[in-house]
């Protein structure tokens, strides 16, 4: 699921790992589409076939260490929370992003109240 994939973002981060690998999924890959459009990591690239498939993740660093600092888990397994496009605030100030799941995609808040397109709110990232 997601909420591993960015656990494991932050906490190689907090360590200066150069890089991550973790299993592959579709909803991962956008997600990590959107989060490389958006400067939180470097690269990534899919590796591997079939039920061996692995997406390796090139941090990013700058001067006073990693680009994340933060991951707010909004929805949850347990607990979805859906949101118009009328109710997406900024986060942060507008320094962070929230991701959504919509019927578009994964988009973040800001290109999701552009379009006009509610969803699923995934997590705030800064």
């Amino acid at each position: 699921m997601y909420i591993n994939l960015l656990t494991q973002l932050k906490n190689a981060q907090a360590v200066k790992k150069e890089s991550i690998k973790t299993s592959y999924s579709k909803m991962k890959e956008k997600i990590l589409e959107v989060l490389k459009d958006n400067g939180y990591i470097e690269n990534f690239e899919r590796k591997g076939r079939g039920a061996k498939r692995v997406l390796d993740i090139k941090l990013k660093y700058n001067d006073d260490g990693g680009v994340i600092d933060g991951i707010k888990f909004i929805s949850k397994p347990s607990r979805r929370l859906y949101i118009g496009y009328k109710d997406i605030r900024f986060v942060k100030s507008g320094y962070g992003l929230l991701i959504l799941s919509t019927p578009k995609g994964i988009l973040t808040g800001r290109e999701a109240r552009k379009t006009k397109v509610g969803g699923e709110a995934l997590f705030e990232i800064w």
